[in-house]
């Protein structure tokens, strides 16, 4: 086993390899990459990415990426491209290859069927002097001098560099399509993401019951309203059903510390004026981030100045948004 600092230095050798090589990768951001953007953009087909090894690896989460920022895209292995799988290319798709040698065995039997089937090809390839840079329609460059590896074998610098012009391209594509921050949760409904961009409050008050008194009633009522409904506080109105004021369980002990014959309280001589509202529309986010700034743990729900709901902090938490 390796001494800790010598450890710590091959990590950061590595990350520094791998930056080096990436710094390369600006000169392949060209007139051809521009092209391949356009292409992909005005195209009614999808996107086919394939790839054999660790290029594989790396086309299926480029596709990954490209269905999740609004460009279909569907991962076809290589291997089994040549056993079948071409059936997955439709006549207005686009095929990307990634290859760090541009020279394998499958990639030099898939391709010419390809361009038989009349789909144009884009050639994600380190070898300059390859077989797919000669026969792609569209060559991206990820050419890097060395691996971070210490042997210069196990794809490290290589993948790291496709990895980059995917995101690079998938980036471009995104911001060309004008896709919006809605676009992206309509797509991952599922997910802690989507939930920060599309769950909002009025999805998650009407789990709660509505505690809300009137500024006449008694102790009595107020306690009841607020143990029956479970939120630690009940809102006020007036008799214009409007709100007034919120009484938490906090302002009720200071009160009742402070008064020894409570049978004469009523809400108006113990609600907190001017609470924090939101109304319904307001993203859950948006309103957890409002109670962690105003240090509170619920909001009032209004809507013209009536009360309409109650949103409490568990109920952001337990969606997992933080």
């Amino acid at each position: 086993m390796k001494p800790k600092e010598e450890i710590k230095k091959i990590a950061l050798n590595t990350i520094e390899d791998e930056i080096e090589e990436l710094s390369h990768l600006k000169a392949s951001i060209n007139d051809d990459f521009v092209a391949v953007v356009e292409l992909i953009i005005k195209s009614t087909g999808r996107v086919i990415i394939t790839g054999i090894g660790k290029s594989a690896n790396i086309a299926a989460k480029i596709v990954a990426t490209l269905n999740s920022t609004g460009t279909p895209a569907i991962f076809m292995h290589a291997a089994d491209a040549i056993h079948g799988d071409l059936g997955i290319i439709q006549k207005e798709d686009i095929v990307i290859c990634l290859s760090k040698s541009g020279n394998t065995p499958e990639v030099k039997v898939l391709v010419p069927i390809i361009k038989m089937m009349n789909n144009t090809i884009i050639g994600i390839v380190g070898n300059e002097d390859s077989f797919l840079t000669k026969n792609a329609d569209y060559i991206l460059k990820t050419s890097v001098s060395k691996e971070a590896c210490p042997n210069n074998l196990a794809p490290t610098s290589s993948t790291t560099a496709q990895l980059v012009m995917g995101d690079a391209l998938a980036v471009c594509l995104l911001e060309c399509r004008g896709f919006t921050t809605e676009d992206f949760a309509k797509l991952h409904p599922g997910g802690i993401l989507g939930k920060n961009l599309y769950l909002r409050v009025e999805d998650l008050m009407k789990n709660n019951l509505l505690p809300v008194v009137n500024e006449s009633d008694d102790i009595n009522a107020i306690i009841i309203e607020m143990t029956s409904k479970r939120l630690g506080a009940t809102a006020v109105i007036n008799n214009d059903n409007k709100l007034t004021g919120i009484i938490t369980d906090g302002d009720l002990r200071r009160m009742l510390q402070k008064k020894t014959d409570i049978n004469l309280l009523r809400a108006s001589d113990i609600f907190s004026r001017n609470p924090q509202t939101t109304h319904k529309d307001m993203l859950a986010a948006n309103a957890l981030a409002v109670m962690k700034s105003k240090n509170i743990t619920q909001l009032i729900v209004t809507e013209n100045e009536h009360v309409i709901g109650f949103i409490h902090l568990h109920d952001i938490l337990k969606e997992g948004i933080i």
